[in-house]
């Protein structure tokens, strides 16, 4: 019994570190990734750099299409989406990006942050985004929400939800110098809006070069390209017949949105909705042109005093 005993000290004793070798104090730094030649990491910006910012379904999709079309002349009835996303890049997407021009253009849906001088902030009715965002969840999770609950302030969503993240980017803590755009503006006088985009970029096109951009990179067009081609980013795998475009509309939630599931909304949605020009008494016309006429003074105002 001993002599196993002492054969088992034995073989554990080739086990034991020497008693010169000690673990170091500190772990050896992790090398970084290399970034390719010609190549930026995801996370390096200039000031002059725009950021398109908006809560998830509130058409940053369609406006990256817009700056692409503005800024680089790409028409999507011809040019493939893996095109527009290298041309503005997704920061939720890819590690490098490449550098065609300063400023760049680059599309997030994050929270305010102070690396972000320069946003165009793109704001929707959120009711409609919520529903937006619903059949976009469940087109790429591949289940079925519940919409009460999905609207429910103790749901966790992405990067959160929509009144936070109106609230946050409105309080503007940081300071960016910031241009509101409403989505559903957009849809009605985009060539008007466009304009005011290239003024804030300090960028000079023609009108009639916006006009060409915002008849090319309509909905329908955008939607007949995905049907094709895809949506270009293997991130995104969609369900069998579901698109990313689906109705590109203001007041999808009129038809969309259950009594019950927008009185929830707007327990905890409702003062950000009003505050921001939306009516939520049924006093607004079908794309929200009467609430526009509030906002648009009080817009007008913030948007002389964003410029340097």
């Amino acid at each position: 019994m001993d002599r196993l005993a002492t054969r088992i000290g034995t073989l554990l004793g080739r086990f034991k570190r020497p008693a010169s070798e000690t673990l170091p104090e500190t772990l050896p730094e992790v090398i970084p990734e290399a970034v390719p030649e010609g190549f930026t990491a995801i996370t390096k910006f200039l000031p002059e750099d725009i950021f398109i910012v908006g809560y998830p379904k509130s058409g940053n999709t369609w406006f990256q299409n817009l700056v692409a079309g503005v800024f680089y002349g790409v028409d999507p009835r011809f040019g493939p989406c893996t095109l527009v996303h290298d041309l503005v890049p997704d920061l939720g997407f890819g590690k490098f990006y490449r550098r065609y021009a300063t400023p760049m253009f680059f599309k997030s849906h994050a929270l305010p942050c102070a690396e972000y001088r320069r946003v165009v902030y793109l704001l929707r009715d959120g009711r409609d985004a919520m529903v937006s965002y619903r059949h976009y969840r469940e087109a790429v999770d591949g289940i079925d929400y519940d919409f009460l609950k999905f609207v429910s302030p103790e749901t966790v969503l992405h990067p959160c939800h929509w009144a936070e993240h109106v609230n946050a980017w409105m309080h503007n803590p940081y300071h960016a110098q910031m241009l509101v755009i409403k989505y559903e503006k957009l849809l009605r006088e985009p060539v008007s809006e466009l304009e005011r985009l290239c003024e804030f970029a300090c960028i000079s096109r023609e009108r009639s070069h916006l006009t060409a951009v915002a008849s090319a990179v309509s909905f329908g067009n955008l939607r007949a390209r995905e049907v094709q081609t895809g949506f270009g980013r293997p991130d995104v795998t969609l369900r069998p017949n579901k698109y990313f475009f689906r109705r590109g509309v203001a007041g999808s939630h009129k038809d969309e949105m259950p009594p019950e599931v927008l009185k929830k909304f707007l327990e905890h949605a409702g003062e950000t909705l009003r505050r921001c020009g939306y009516a939520t008494g049924g006093t607004e016309d079908n794309d929200g042109r009467l609430a526009d006429k509030r906002y648009d003074h009080q817009q007008a105002s913030e948007d002389a005093s964003s410029r340097p």
